[in-house]
């Protein structure tokens, strides 16, 4: 396939949607012409401000042959309806994580994709940021020696800033709160350096926050070579916050927000600054859905990657409820 632009509509109008558009535009490897959504006003504030088309439907999209790949941040509760219908006109999908709001649907999702022979991939930009992609490449070349422990942080201040007729801040939109809406990211990067998650300890509570979903969150989380991770997320504190330690027996990696990434080995008693290149990782994540339209490669996060990941989640949201450590796989059965 030629290195031309991929045309793509985008479909759901939402601050997200201006997100990745924007990351579109800092690029040089997608064109938008088109975008739906069923507020008229949305969609045509969206076409102008990216000049595009504003098509009447989601059906006069998928007929436009000359939409290569569809853009999707609908809610999580329409993924599969929406993927299916692209699946079957055809057209590649960019999903914005989570998957879904049940593995059951995840999985459908990724099915239906199959089915079709359609490419699926889903948003999950902070893998790509310089720091992990520097964790990774230690650990492929086996820098770490035995993996043994992990713990994150992803924190944001959300009090005064949340809509709650959005369906990312309800129980029913959203169902796990934080954890299913920001924790996910720092799930996905556990299990790509961490390798996968076998079992999971969760709490949640709801302290700042008004509505019904919980803002602080902690999973403890048990991988397949039995190394432990522990993350929390919130919405309930004071600042933005990012953090990731990853421990092995001959290497360890910190990650912070404000003092960015070290590492110190084993027997030195020092730690090490590493100086890595900004990423610009929502770009970067929409530039390989277009090389893997035109290539016909897969992409790092496919809809089976996404729904174990979500399987991760709901076994922490099922551990916080019974109190009892919860089996990943117990999840994947259930389809919860």
């Amino acid at each position: 396939m030629s290195n031309e632009k991929v045309k793509v509509g985008v479909l759901g109008m939402g601050w997200w949607s201006d997100v990745l558009a924007d990351g579109i535009m800092r690029g040089n490897d997608i064109e938008i012409v088109s975008c739906f959504t069923r507020s008229e006003d949305k969609r045509k504030a969206f076409a102008e401000k990216y000049n595009c088309h504003a098509a009447a439907s989601y059906e006069e999209m998928l007929a436009d042959k000359s939409v290569a790949g569809i853009i999707n941040t609908t809610p999580n509760n329409v993924h599969l309806e929406t993927t299916r219908q692209a699946a079957e006109a055809g057209k590649p999908v960019f999903l914005d994580k989570p998957i879904a709001n049940t593995v059951a649907e995840g999985m459908a999702i990724a099915d239906v994709c199959k089915q079709h022979g359609v490419l699926l991939s889903l948003g999950y930009q902070r893998r790509r940021q310089g720091h992990f992609r520097w964790i990774r490449n230690q650990i492929d070349e086996c820098n770490f020696g035995k993996l043994v422990q992990a713990e994150a942080n992803i924190s944001r201040d959300r009090l005064g800033k949340i809509d709650l007729s959005s369906w990312r801040y309800q129980a029913d939109g959203m169902p796990g709160g934080v954890m299913l809406q920001i924790g996910i990211h720092y799930v996905d990067v556990l299990e790509y350096l961490m390798g996968k998650v076998v079992r999971v300890m969760g709490r949640s509570n709801q302290l700042v926050l008004p509505g019904d979903n919980p803002d602080v969150a902690n999973l403890i989380l048990e991988h397949e070579n039995g190394a432990i991770s522990n993350l929390t997320a919130s919405y309930a504190s004071a600042t933005e916050y990012y953090m990731m330690n990853i421990y092995g027996k001959e290497m360890s990696a910190y990650y912070d927000l404000f003092g960015g990434l070290r590492y110190a080995k084993r027997h030195e008693g020092k730690s090490h600054k590493v100086e890595v290149d900004e990423v610009d990782d929502i770009r970067a994540e929409l530039d390989e859905f277009a090389e893997c339209i035109r290539s016909g490669k897969a992409p790092e996060t496919d809809g089976y990657w996404a729904s174990r990941n979500l399987a991760v989640i709901k076994a922490g949201v099922r551990s916080a409820k019974e109190g009892r450590m919860v089996e990943v796989d117990e999840i994947l059965k259930s389809g919860e």
